[in-house]
């Protein structure tokens, strides 16, 4: 290193230190790191439609909630069973089609050197960035792959952007015209900003395809979280939130589904995350779907009182963190042939009841009936459904986040 990067490195250490004592001393809370953007790891084994990431580089677009003008980067090697290694990593403002936003890219470093490996299973945090980052920002991640990686990458196919892989170094590239195009997150795992607003935390949002995003515009980011995002921050009377999707498609709360299920990565997904104090909950309906493949392969599936009992799971571990809990209801389904039956609509109502009456939860959102059909309840409103009436279309994400009260996260 360098010693003026060195003397950099000194300067960045030393402004936080002043500025999170000076809080203290004066009375006001010190300043704190919040996730402004996270996502959830699966395991992602080899095949056909998987990109060369060795020895190329690899820009993945984030859109951000938070602002702020120090970041820090979280990387993760979860499902790899050796070490993943990094030639380098940069972070710049993104502007469409892959390109960077002019005089905005940034070397992010881990302990003050550009190459980094992160050991088997691990998740990686990079040191802190100078980096003015306006809030709903998109953000663009730069990572040159060293020649090999792990045989199973840690991943997330849901991404619902668009990223640019060239082979090489591209890390300084301003634009990647000729690059191949991917719809999938590899390796990234969280932004964090340092905000000095008191009362100012993250809400993290466990959940599936519906959290996820299936139904949206690639590279218009109307998920539902997004839409959320959008309305709590035209309040200024609010403090600030950073909001995470934490959305896994497929994704169940017990049994079966895509990826681990939520009682598995309740600790890895939530409880580590930076500034966490509210946790929304808006997941069940692959368990219950899923009891139609189940019967078929003569499976066992879960029960609402199953479920029920892993709703219960999560607040009680969420609750031994501080963390405030909100259940979300889950929405209708039928019309989905190859998931809807009548004991499986049976359950979803129970479960609804027990979210709404229960008082387990700290906070409800009632997303059912936000999106049902007055008409036929057991149904989405046909200007929210997709198509595949499992899923919503943007107009139903969109009522979604405005189902959900900003005054929930008032002081």
């Amino acid at each position: 290193m360098s010693a003026l990067a060195k003397s950099r490195r000194i300067a960045l250490w030393l402004f936080i230190g002043c500025a999170m004592w000076s809080l203290v001393v004066s009375g006001h809370a010190a300043p704190r790191w919040i996730g402004t953007w996270a996502t959830a790891p699966i395991p992602e084994a080899p095949g056909k439609d998987t990109p060369a990431l060795a020895g190329a580089t690899f820009r993945q677009i984030v859109h951000v909630s938070l602002g702020g003008n120090l970041l820090r980067l979280r990387l993760s090697n979860a499902f790899g069973a050796t070490p993943l290694k990094l030639a380098s990593v940069h972070l710049a403002l993104a502007a469409p089609g892959g390109a960077l936003q002019p005089g905005t890219d940034r070397a992010v470093k881990f302990a003050g050197q550009d190459a980094v490996t992160i050991p088997a299973g691990a998740p990686l945090v990079s040191d802190p960035l100078e980096f003015p980052l306006p809030a709903q920002a998109d953000v663009a991640i730069s990572i040159h792959f060293a020649a090999e990686l792990p045989a199973t990458l840690t991943a997330h196919p849901g991404s619902r952007t668009t990223s640019f892989l060239q082979p090489g170094d591209a890390l300084a590239a301003a634009a990647m015209p000729e690059a191949q195009k991917v719809e999938r997150w590899y390796f990234i795992n969280g932004l964090d900003v340092l905000v000095d607003a008191p009362a100012s935390s993250a809400l993290a949002i466990l959940g599936d395809s519906i959290t996820d995003g299936r139904g949206t515009t690639t590279d218009r980011n109307n998920r539902w979280p997004d839409e959320f995002v959008r309305r709590y921050q035209s309040r200024a009377d609010l403090p600030p939130l950073g909001v995470l999707n934490l959305g896994i498609g497929g994704n169940a709360l017990v049994r079966g589904g895509i990826g681990p299920n939520i009682l598995a990565r309740l600790d890895r997904d939530v409880l580590a995350q930076s500034g966490a104090r509210w946790l929304l909950v808006f997941a069940g309906i692959n368990d219950i779907g899923g009891r139609v493949s189940a019967r078929k392969e003569n499976r066992e599936f879960a029960s609402a009182a199953e479920i029920i009992a892993g709703y219960q799971q999560v607040i009680t571990r969420a609750h031994s963190r501080n963390l405030r809990v909100i259940g979300a209801t889950i929405t209708p389904y039928a019309g989905a042939d190859f998931y809807w039956t009548p004991d499986g609509e049976a359950d979803r109502q129970r479960i609804n009841d027990w979210i709404r009456r229960s008082g387990a939860f700290d906070a409800m959102v009632d997303f059912d009936a936000a999106v049902r059909d007055p008409q036929s309840p057991t149904r989405l409103l046909p200007e929210f459904d997709s198509g595949d009436h499992l899923h919503l279309s943007p107009a139903g994400y969109a009522r979604l986040g405005e189902a959900l009260e900003p005054k929930l996260f008032s002081p």
